[in-house]
């Protein structure tokens, strides 16, 4: 992806809440965003569609290979776009790779009813990690940035998860904590998503791990308080978006035949106005 462009960054991200969120951002801000969202997005691609699980690892390889030679100053192939945002705003390698290992977390068997320790790990991976590289471009100090990225990566991808049960099934993914289908009484055929999620008791699960999620927005939202009104007016946007999306799916409920619980714009455009604006 050495082509990488502003132009194609944000046609990829257009009409998201993502798109949404950056556009506030000055351009060089905005710029470095859409890197890091190139990134994220080249892969998970690989992890997604990158041919057998050998040629997955390969790509992830090339990718870890690549962002060494960044880090040493090397040329750095299809790493190279991401040369000006590291080096402006201090991006740490540890996290770009901790992004590309918790994509790989997907590859061959992937992640089926995990413990919760296991599931906390692939979130501050997949989602958290990228929190800490978005952070210092949004201008927070490393201290504060990943004690944000902690709480508000992980609400943002537990919302995911519960938004996206039936799209992970289909794929044979599921992300929902095995501790928990347990309690509920769903013991049998964890490795069968579309069995567990026609279980009557999974709502049940569902709303434990919507009640983890909103202790997370919870905490983000204490961290944004404190922080300089400047500094977080992305993430709040971020966080506003997919908290509306947790309470609806909580007014929903998690029982089949599910609706697929997709962000308003009317709240997006809401909490444009509160923290994008004012």
């Amino acid at each position: 992806m050495s082509d990488t462009t502003v132009e194609a960054s944000a046609a990829k991200a257009s009409g998201s809440s993502f798109y949404t969120a950056m556009k506030i951002l000055p351009a060089e801000k905005r710029d470095a965003m859409y890197a890091v969202y190139d990134f994220c997005r080249e892969v998970d691609d690989i992890a997604d569609e990158g041919g057998t699980d050998d040629e997955r690892r390969a790509g992830l390889n090339r990718w870890r290979a690549d962002l060494g030679a960044l880090y040493a100053g090397q040329p750095a192939g299809q790493a190279e776009f991401l040369k000006r945002p590291v080096e402006r705003y201090g991006l740490r390698q540890d996290d770009f790779l901790a992004v590309i290992d918790g994509m790989e977390m997907d590859v061959g068997a992937g992640v089926v009813a995990p413990d919760w320790k296991t599931l906390d790990l692939y979130v501050d991976r997949v989602a958290s990690a990228v929190g800490r590289l978005s952070s210092p471009v949004f201008g927070l100090d490393f201290q504060t940035g990943d004690a944000l990225a902690h709480h508000l990566g992980r609400a943002l991808q537990l919302t995911n998860i519960l938004r996206d049960l039936d799209e992970d099934a289909a794929i044979g993914r599921l992300y929902l904590p095995r501790e928990e289908l347990e309690a509920a009484g769903i013991k049998a055929d964890l490795h069968d998503p579309a069995k567990v999620l026609s279980h009557p008791a999974l709502d049940k699960v569902c709303r434990a791990v919507a009640a983890r999620a909103e202790e997370h927005f919870r905490e983000a939202d204490g961290i944004m308080a404190s922080a300089p009104r400047a500094f977080v007016k992305a993430p709040r946007l971020m966080g506003a978006a997919y908290h509306g999306v947790l309470k609806r799916l909580l007014a929903q409920g998690w029982a089949p035949p599910r609706e697929r619980v997709r962000i308003s714009k009317l709240d997006l455009a809401g909490a444009y106005l509160r923290y994008g604006v004012i």
